[in-house]
């Protein structure tokens, strides 16, 4: 008895299947050489990061010893950032202040930012220094920051920082394609610093372990408070506060 001849159909459909699922196993291994190729590319730029800290640490050091030897002073320049955490709610807060708030997006207690310090930042912190605590935070401190309380603006969505391809798919256009990437940006602001900060949510701090540890939290620094700037004293309460 002669077999019966598969249908024209059924013949196109199964080529038509193999095609595909070669065209799908090709687009697979592709992508898994990409993505291989791009992990090794951020390694090699991470450990590149390392090393400049580490060099930059290291000529603080060398300029201090140098100093030292000559009789003389080293004085490390001006912090080119720093975070300010809003520590006052609405409650007696003049309107030109909160209007400040609004555009560090501090619009909740506890919540910060990190801002390039310029002339026109460091007149608006005047402002609200009363109502904030502000200083210049480490490499230490961004990097917990970030990978503790980090959120990134995805669609006008809060989307936490557990994966790359979350900093990539908004800032990878500037160059910045990974999270050790961002917090390059932000520590050294780079040119693209805007944009970097601008993506990172503001961060939801808590109240610090411990409790403030003054009596009257909404005086000065220095006068014994918890506002006002407290240059890198901030480090010491934010790693209370995440």
């Amino acid at each position: 008895m002669a077999a019966i001849p598969r249908p024209e159909s059924q013949i196109k459909k199964a080529k038509r299947v193999e095609r595909d699922s070669k065209a799908v196993a090709a687009a697979k291994k592709a992508r898994k050489t990409v993505s291989k190729e791009k992990r090794a590319a951020l390694y090699k730029r991470t450990e590149a990061y390392v090393q400049e800290y580490a060099a930059a640490e290291r000529a603080v050091i060398d300029a201090k010893r140098a100093a030292k030897a000559d009789g003389s002073y080293f004085v490390e320049g001006e912090s080119k950032i720093v975070f300010v955490v809003r520590i006052k709610g609405i409650m007696k807060i003049p309107p030109k202040s909160r209007k400040v708030f609004q555009l560090l997006r501090l619009t909740q207690i506890n919540s910060g930012v990190f801002v390039k310090v310029t002339k026109a930042t460091t007149e608006l912190l005047k402002l609200v220094e009363q109502y904030c605590a502000i200083g210049y935070p480490s490499l230490s401190t961004i990097r917990q920051l970030v990978y503790k309380r980090g959120y990134g603006k995805v669609n006008k969505q809060r989307i936490p920082l557990t994966d790359n391809a979350v900093v990539e798919s908004v800032l990878g256009q500037y160059g910045i394609e990974s999270v050790e990437d961002l917090i390059h940006e932000i520590y050294t602001v780079g040119p693209n610093f805007k944009q970097a900060s601008n993506f990172l949510w503001p961060f939801k701090l808590s109240n610090p372990s411990g409790g403030w540890g003054v009596r009257r939290k909404f005086q000065h620094f220095i006068q014994g408070g918890s506002t006002g700037n407290r240059e890198e004293y901030i480090n010491q309460l934010v790693k209370k506060m995440i």
